[in-house]
């Protein structure tokens, strides 16, 4: 494959492609667990029924939102993407669960126009495995500079498990039988094919937490269910 497989246009034509399935695959590829990831990864956040300023980065159709506003139901959610494809599905779940009271933003993180000191909390689920270094540490400035000092954050990603067999089944499950599934839904499996070579490129999200606390945030590692996930969570500290 020739292609740059970071480039930001490179990644947004294949998520607007993969729009109309990817809520249901993203299921099935975590075998059901990213519902509960993408609870567990909330957990570093104090539940508060404060009206707080929160982003959701890279927020896809909103697969996040309602875990968020469980666990802080009166915070002002804006949530960030730059997949036209994607959006389209999150408009919708505003409007249908939201009553619209979620702000969509249809942007670059990477090169976006979101205020400075604004947000106190930042959380990104499954969007990691997408950025090269360069961009992680542009991620990382990004995250540190639209949050108040002392705001908070947390990060989360698929990533290869750390137990060799649970490897191997998790990659071919992954690497061969996503494809298959994603040429039943989308008619082209190679669209699915690439999730896996993110992930196996990835690998894990500790590369990533060392960018962030070298763009001088406090960071946290951690891992969810033998490695079949990774994050890490931390905050900017206070000035």
């Amino acid at each position: 494959m020739t292609d740059n497989i970071y480039n930001p246009d490179f990644v947004k034509g294949l998520f607007n492609r993969m729009s109309s399935s990817y809520e249901r695959m993203n299921y099935i590829t975590s075998f059901g667990f990213s519902i509960r990831w993408r609870t567990q990864f909330l957990h570093p956040f104090q539940k508060s029924s404060d009206k707080i300023e929160i982003i959701d980065l890279l927020t896809g159709m909103g697969e996040t939102w309602e875990a968020t506003k469980h666990r802080l139901p009166n915070a002002r959610l804006t949530a960030l993407d730059f997949s036209a494809g994607m959006l389209r599905y999150a408009e919708k779940k505003n409007q249908e669960k939201f009553n619209r009271q979620v702000t969509i933003l249809q942007q670059d993180i990477l090169q976006n126009q979101l205020p400075e000191k604004h947000f106190d909390i930042v959380t990104c689920a499954f969007g990691l495995k997408t950025f090269d270094s360069e961009q992680l540490k542009v991620l990382a400035t990004e995250t540190k500079r639209i949050l108040k000092p002392g705001g908070q954050f947390s990060f989360v990603e698929v990533s290869e498990p750390d137990n060799l067999i649970l490897k191997l089944l998790y990659g071919f499950y992954l690497g061969k039988v996503i494809p298959i599934l994603g040429k039943l839904l989308l008619g082209n499996p190679r669209e699915y094919r690439m999730l896996w070579k993110y992930t196996n490129q990835f690998r894990n999200a500790k590369q990533a937490a060392e960018i962030f606390k070298s763009a001088g945030l406090d960071v946290t590692y951690k891992s969810y269910f033998y490695g079949c996930a990774t994050g890490f969570s931390g905050r900017r500290v206070a000035e």
